[in-house]
């Protein structure tokens, strides 16, 4: 680059204030619009609503401001290479130069589809893509609860088709589908309709367009709303080619937003058909039914009314003989019994016999181990005054004398 002529004598002194009021003059008037190519990192935002961060290559960094307002359609995140549209400026209270972006954009198709293969990947790894989670889309929704522009082809792509396949009521949440606001407003559709509760299936639309115009579905706050949808959700994002992120979270994807109607409801002739085969299956089955049942019917033999009697009276002559055999057992068995009770009289007149001499012989027995025997042959007892036996001469003055006959009191 060519080197530019100093407009400032030397010999000239400034104050520091109108030094860098100056130098940011030149600094203004010299680069009123730029574009640099880079890598981002140190993003911070303000609460202000300000961002901060610096973009840098391989040998230089330079500070870069985006002033809240100005349209960013993707999130920026560290590493990434964008191109900045802006103009250099200086800020004298630090005495440092840096860009005031006005425009910023990924730095070619290439960086676009690096940025999003890393974050699928890392969305995977937490299983919002997994087949486990896809809903089954509802046979014939009543209501169908749409998020897309309400000025866009898309939505009036959508219900054109519905008027010509299967009339429904649709409820629009709009939202923009491009820009800055554009993921947080569509995750918020999604998140209303699941609050509310009050469609059958979520269509989510967007018409074709450049890489760098889809990627609001590609955010994740986008792929995890569409990932905890409880309501099944449909993605109808671009054109056949166009893969965004939420394609992978949602439960059906469409290839365009004409494609997402024609999956949600059938066309009235396939409706018809499907009740013409229906109607075919269910007369088939009701006509093998009859035949069936006539053919039980005539292998019904009737019997005559005689034959039914005769039967009755020959099973009566079964149970009669069958009862004559119970009978007469029950009554053999119960005279045994009764031969048993009437021999009882002399099997307990033999026991008391029995327990009789029992007793005499114990009672002979008692009177022969007595004292009353001793006494009988002429011995006698003689007590004292306390009724104790004395057995010697010199106990006292005796009390009594027992005899075999009688008692002597002394």
């Amino acid at each position: 680059m060519q080197k530019p002529e100093p407009f400032v004598s030397g010999d000239t002194v400034f104050s520091v204030t109108d030094a860098s009021a100056l130098l940011k003059g030149v600094v203004e008037t010299a680069f009123p619009r730029i574009k640099i190519r880079g890598e981002l990192s140190q993003i911070t935002r303000a609460t202000s609503g300000h961002m901060y961060m610096t973009i840098k290559d391989s040998g230089a960094a330079i500070s870069v401001i985006i002033w809240r307002g100005t349209p960013v359609s993707f999130k920026l995140e560290e590493g990434m290479e964008v191109i900045l549209t802006g103009r250099f400026t200086t800020y004298p209270a630090r005495s440092n130069y840096q860009i005031v972006a006005s425009e910023i954009e990924m730095a070619g198709v290439g960086a676009i589809l690096k940025m999003l293969e890393e974050r699928k990947r890392k969305l995977a790894a937490e299983g919002l893509f997994d087949e486990s989670r896809k809903k089954p889309l509802p046979r014939l929704p009543q209501r169908i609860g749409v998020v897309t522009s309400p000025t866009g082809a898309a939505f009036q792509d959508i219900q054109n088709r519905l008027r010509e396949r299967f009339p429904v009521h649709v409820l629009l949440y709009p939202a923009t589908v491009q820009g800055t606001t554009a993921a947080a407003e569509v995750a918020a559709g999604i998140e209303y309709f699941n609050k509310m509760r009050n469609v059958d299936v979520i269509i989510v639309a967007r018409g074709g367009g450049a890489l760098e115009d889809l990627l609001p579905f590609s955010e994740e706050i986008v792929v995890r709303a569409a990932a905890a949808s409880e309501i099944p959700l449909i993605s109808g994002v671009g054109h056949e080619p166009d893969w965004m992120l939420i394609d992978f979270a949602a439960d059906y994807r469409a290839p365009t937003p004409t494609g997402a109607a024609e999956a949600v409801v059938p066309t009235k002739l396939a409706l018809i058909h499907e009740l013409d085969n229906m109607w075919v299956r269910l007369s088939g089955n009701f006509t093998t039914r009859l035949i069936n049942a006539k053919q039980r019917i005539e292998t019904i033999n009737i019997k005559s009314p005689k034959q039914v009697v005769m039967e009755h009276a020959q099973r009566l002559d079964d149970l009669g003989r069958t009862m004559n055999v119970i009978i007469n057992a029950k009554m053999t068995t119960a005279r045994q019994k009764m031969d048993i009770v009437s021999a009882f009289p002399n099997i307990l007149q033999n026991q008391i016999n029995v327990l009789t001499q029992g007793l005499n012989h114990m009672g002979q027995m008692l009177n022969s181990l007595s004292y009353k025997s001793v006494l009988s042959r002429g011995y006698a007892i003689v007590r004292d005054a306390n009724n104790q036996i004395v057995s010697r001469s010199d106990a006292g003055a005796p009390a009594t004398i027992e005899f075999a006959d009688g008692v002597i009191t002394l």
